[in-house]
């Protein structure tokens, strides 16, 4: 009385399987290049900062006033440019902590990155999803912007070989993006927070707590540097 045909059962189990597959959460070495770009691309209505020239002027020179302004224009640039060219290690606590105050509601992409245990190579679908990052980054619509790579793990393991292990790991990335896609070594800020910021708090050693965050800095590269 209610059976079906062969047709209306292909018919229906296809509408199920798409059912499913619309239903999954893309997985991290799903991640494509666009939707790194489009999350790591400023707001329409968010201006740059404008670059600053040498200490050299021509012509009448600016007004005390508008010296100010452009001076206060983005507060936290000195301390984002302290940071350049300094490995991750080398970052206190504060440093830390400051570096997530600055980068707070810049444009930001989780990225989950499967690394091997206790290891910082990249390979297999990290390094696709390394690829992938690189790509975004050295493209027209982002390049010659200033980002921070942060590394993440999950719970398992002591604060210290989890802190240290994140550091490695965000090195690694910085190192593969200047190495093969030629991204300024300058314009990539590294931090490890070990299993201090756990994305999923709730779920301590779920997979998405190891990962790498990459932070668009919004900041235009400076004359001279």
């Amino acid at each position: 009385m209610f059976g079906f045909s062969s047709n209306h059962s292909k018919i229906l189990g296809m509408s199920i399987a798409a059912l499913l597959i619309a239903g999954l959460p893309v997985r991290a070495e799903d991640v494509t290049e666009s939707q790194i770009l489009k999350a790591l691309s400023a707001p329409s209505t968010m201006p740059l900062a404008a670059p600053r020239t040498r200490g050299l002027s021509l012509g009448q020179p600016a007004r005390p006033d508008a010296a100010t302004a452009t001076a206060s224009a983005n507060p936290d640039e000195a301390f984002i440019d302290s940071l350049r060219n300094r490995n991750s290690r080398s970052l206190s606590v504060g440093d830390r902590e400051k570096l997530v105050a600055v980068a707070a509601n810049k444009p930001a992409i989780d990225l989950e990155m499967e690394f091997d245990y206790n290891s910082d190579t990249l390979r297999g679908p990290a390094l696709e999803t390394a690829n992938k990052l690189g790509k975004a980054l050295s493209s027209p619509e982002l390049r010659g912007q200033t980002f921070a790579i942060t590394g993440h793990t999950d719970a398992k393991g002591t604060d210290q070989v989890n802190q240290g292990l994140s550091e490695r790991r965000a090195e690694a990335v910085k190192s593969f993006l200047v190495s093969r896609y030629g991204i300024p070594a300058s314009n990539l800020i590294t931090a490890g927070y070990g299993k201090a910021r756990l994305k999923n708090a709730s779920a301590p050693f779920a997979k998405e707590n190891r990962r790498v965050q990459a932070v668009n800095m919004l900041q235009v590269k400076t004359a001279g540097r």
